[in-house]
C-alpha cells in the first residue's frame, strides 16, 4: 500500500516538520506513506475561488493515477480511529491506494471536495494548518498500529 498526502504549504514551522518527520520514518516499506508539498498562491486580495482553483490545479495533477481521493475538510466525515483504521485496511485488502489531499488556508477547490470518493474531517475543533499534517500522520500511524495489533495504540 502506498499513501500520498498532497499538502499545499511548503513552510510549516519546525515543530510540525519534525513531528510529521517522526511518524513518516515509523511506517514500514509495505505501508508506505509520502508527503508532497506544493506551493500556496500569493493571498493578495485576490479571489479566494480563484486561488482555491490555482492550488486545486497543483493537487490534481500530483494525484497518482487511480488512487483513492481522500479530501481533508472541516464538513467531513467524522471517523473514530478504529473506523479509519477499518477505511484503511479495506483499501489496503483492495489493492488501492489512498491519496489524502491538504487544501491552503482557504481549504481544497470545489472540485477537489465533489470528486473525493471521501470528504474526511480530522477534528470539530478548528486546527492550525500544521497541526492537521501533524495529526494526519500520527493517524495513519495509529491505524497502521490498529491493523498490525501493535502496541502503540492501547485503546
Amino acid at each position: 500500500m502506498k499513501i500520498s498526502i498532497l499538502a499545499i504549504g511548503q513552510r510549516q514551522p519546525r515543530w510540525a516538520d519534525e513531528a510529521t518527520a517522526d511518524f513518516l520514518k515509523r511506517f514500514p516499506p509495505d505501508f508506505a506513506v509520502v508527503l508532497r508539498e506544493f506551493k500556496p498562491e500569493a493571498r493578495d486580495g485576490r479571489d479566494v475561488e480563484r486561488i482555491r482553483a490555482a492550488e486545486g490545479e497543483r493537487l490534481r495533477a500530483a494525484l497518482p493515477a487511480g488512487c483513492v481521493r481522500v479530501a481533508l475538510d472541516e464538513r467531513g466525515r467524522d471517523l473514530t480511529s478504529a473506523a479509519f483504521a477499518e477505511q484503511l485496511g479495506c483499501w489496503r485488502d483492495a489493492g488501492e491506494n489512498p491519496a489524502f489531499l491538504i487544501g491552503g488556508p482557504d481549504g481544497l477547490a470545489d472540485e477537489l471536495r465533489r470528486g473525493a470518493n471521501l470528504v474526511l474531517r480530522l477534528s470539530s475543533l478548528t486546527l492550525p494548518h500544521a497541526l492537521a499534517r501533524v495529526l494526519l500522520v500520527e493517524q495513519l500511524y495509529r491505524g497502521w498500529s490498529i491493523l498490525h495489533r501493535h502496541p502503540y495504540h492501547r485503546a
